[in-house]
């Protein structure tokens, strides 16, 4: 599970820098998007780990 929120993360790190920067202005909006989207699951799968294993 931990192997996920990490890639999560980095995807969500890599959209945001794509979109926040307007390095691809044309696909800015989508990068945002993608962004906010993996920032949500990485944020699912920690809790979601964190509930699978409340002991640690």
């Amino acid at each position: 599970m931990l192997r996920y929120i990490l890639i999560f993360l980095i995807v969500a790190l890599i959209a945001a820098f794509f979109g926040f920067a307007n390095i691809a202005a044309n696909a800015a909006a989508i990068a945002k998007i993608l962004f906010f989207v993996f920032l949500a699951l990485n944020v699912a799968s920690f809790l979601l780990d964190r509930l699978k294993r409340p002991g640690r």
